[in-house]
C-alpha cells in the first residue's frame, strides 16, 4: 500500500523525515563484494574479467567475442527501422545542440600588475561510458553519455555494456555508431568498471567513467574514484511531481509510473493540495498498473517506495521538495516559473502540464544522467565539463614579478617555507 501523508498529521514531521532518509541503495555486503571484484580484476586482468562475465552474464568471451566489430554497429544503424532511426537522429541532434552550449571559454588576459594569467580547457584522452543492459535496452543513455564526450573533444570513447548470453540489443549498437563511440566491449558489472579504471591486457585504462548502472556498478565507480574521474555515484531513479487539481489524473499517474517501472527500488512521490485529485491519481495508478507490461517492477516500486503527500497550499511543498532534492521534479501547476524560482535542489525540473519527465529522458536535450539520493543538494547532471579538465597558466615578465613577488616572499616566510621564498627572492635580487 502506497504511503500517504498529510501536512496536517500530528506526526507528519517524523513520517516525512523517515521518507527523506529511507535508504534504497547499496549496503555493506555490496561494498565488500565490489571491493573483492575490483581487486581481482586489478590483479588478474582479462582472466578475472572473463571468469566474472561467465559467472554473471552466462557467456564465454572467447566464444562470443570481447569486442563488438565495427561492422556490427554500422549494420545495426543501417538496418534500423526508418521511423526509429529518425527518432534516434532527432534525439542525437538535440542532445548535441544543447551540450555544445556547455563548452567553457578559455581565459587569457593581462591584469593590472602586468601578469598574464588564464586557463585552458581540454578534453580527457579516453572516456569510459557504462551502459546498462539488464532490464531494458538504453540507446538514450548511449547518446547522453557519448555525445557530451564527443563535444568535449575526448580522443577515444570506450563503451562497456552487459551482454547476457553475449547479446547486445542492436538499438544500443546503432546509438553507439551514431554517437561516435570508438570501442564497444561485451562486459558489464563491477568488473567492467574495474577494467576501465585499471586497464587489462585487452582494455586500455580510461581517464573518466560515466553512466548509470545497478548498485554494484554505482559502488564500483565510488571505489575507483581517484584512480579515474567519475560523473557521480547514482542510485535508484526518482521523481517528485507537484500537481494541482486542474491536471488530468491519468497523465500524472503515468508520470509517476514512468520512474517506478525502472526498478523495484525507484521512488515516485506526488505533492498536491487537492485530496480528491490525490484519490483520482491513486485510482489511475492502479488502473495503469493492471495493464502495464512492466507492472511487476512498477507495482513493487510504487507500493514500497511511493508516496502521496497532501499539503494545504502548494507553496508549503517547496521546502519539502528541497529536502528530497530529487533527481526529477515536475511542476504541473498554473505558474511553474514562479515556483521554480523558489526551488533550490533538484537534478532536472520539468515546467508545466505538458512537460512530462519522459521527454527529458529522450529528446529534450539536457542530460538525463542526474544526481539521485538527495545528491542534487551538491551536484549536477552529466555535462561536457565532466569530460574536460582546466589547466591554469601564469606568465610574469621581470617587472610583473617585481610587482607581486615581494608579497609572495612575505607569505612564504610566514609559512616557514624558506625555499619558496628564495625561489622568488633570488629573481628579485638580480640586477
Amino acid at each position: 500500500m502506497v504511503l500517504r501523508l498529510s501536512i496536517s498529521d500530528a506526526d507528519f514531521d517524523r513520517s516525512f523525515d523517515a521518507l527523506v532518509n529511507a535508504r534504497r541503495e547499496a549496503d555493506d555486503d555490496v561494498s565488500a563484494d565490489v571491493r573483492a571484484i575490483i581487486r581481482d580484476v586489478r590483479d588478474r586482468g582479462d582472466e578475472a574479467v572473463a571468469q566474472l562475465t561467465g559467472r554473471f552474464d552466462q557467456h564465454d568471451l572467447e566464444q562470443t567475442g570481447w569486442r563488438v566489430d565495427k561492422a556490427e554497429s554500422v549494420a545495426a544503424l543501417e538496418d534500423l527501422e526508418a521511423s526509429l532511426r529518425v527518432a534516434l537522429e532527432l534525439a542525437a541532434l538535440r542532445i548535441r545542440d544543447y551540450h555544445e552550449g556547455q563548452v567553457p571559454d578559455n581565459r587569457d588576459y593581462m591584469d593590472d600588475a602586468g601578469v598574464r594569467i588564464g586557463a585552458r580547457w581540454n578534453g580527457v584522452e579516453r572516456a569510459g561510458i557504462y551502459i546498462p543492459g539488464g532490464r531494458a535496452a538504453y540507446p538514450s543513455s548511449v547518446l547522453m553519455n557519448a555525445i557530451p564526450a564527443k563535444v568535449a573533444g575526448v580522443e577515444r570513447i570506450i563503451m562497456v555494456t552487459p551482454a547476457p548470453g553475449g547479446y547486445i540489443n542492436p538499438l544500443v549498437l546503432a546509438a553507439a555508431e551514431l554517437a561516435g563511440v570508438d570501442e564497444i566491449w561485451r562486459i558489464g558489472g563491477a568488473q567492467a568498471v574495474a577494467a576501465l579504471a585499471y586497464g587489462t591486457e585487452k582494455i586500455a585504462p580510461v581517464d573518466v567513467i560515466t553512466g548509470p548502472g545497478n548498485a554494484w556498478v554505482a559502488e564500483a565507480k565510488r571505489q575507483v574514484f581517484g584512480v579515474v574521474g567519475i560523473d557521480m555515484v547514482a542510485g535508484p531513479s526518482e521523481i517528485v511531481v507537484v500537481a494541482d487539481g486542474r491536471n488530468d489524473p491519468d497523465w500524472i499517474a503515468a508520470d509517476l509510473l514512468s520512474q517506478a517501472e525502472h526498478d523495484p527500488t525507484s521512488q515516485s512521490i506526488l505533492f498536491t493540495d487537492d485530496i480528491n485529485f490525490a484519490d483520482q491519481v491513486s485510482e489511475k495508478v492502479n488502473e495503469q498498473l493492471a495493464v502495464l507490461a512492466t507492472s511487476a517492477t512498477a507495482t513493487t516500486s510504487w507500493n514500497d517506495n511511493g508516496a502521496i503527500i497532501i499539503v494545504d497550499r502548494l507553496e508549503r511543498a517547496i521546502p519539502l521538495v528541497d529536502r528530497l532534492a530529487a533527481e526529477h521534479l515536475e511542476l504541473a501547476v498554473d505558474e511553474p516559473e514562479a515556483m521554480f524560482k523558489k526551488i533550490r535542489h533538484a537534478g532536472s525540473v520539468f515546467l508545466g502540464r505538458h512537460t512530462p519527465e519522459a521527454v527529458g529522458d529522450y529528446v529534450a536535450g539536457p542530460n538525463h544522467v542526474l544526481p539521485t539520493g538527495r545528491r542534487a543538494r551538491f551536484s549536477s547532471g552529466l555535462s561536457v565539463t565532466d569530460f574536460m579538465k582546466r589547466t591554469s597558466f601564469i606568465h610574469c615578465d621581470e617587472q610583473a614579478l617585481r610587482n607581486i613577488g615581494p608579497a609572495a616572499v612575505a607569505l612564504a616566510e610566514a609559512e616557514g617555507l624558506p625555499a619558496h621564498a628564495a625561489s622568488v627572492q633570488k629573481r628579485l635580487d638580480r640586477r
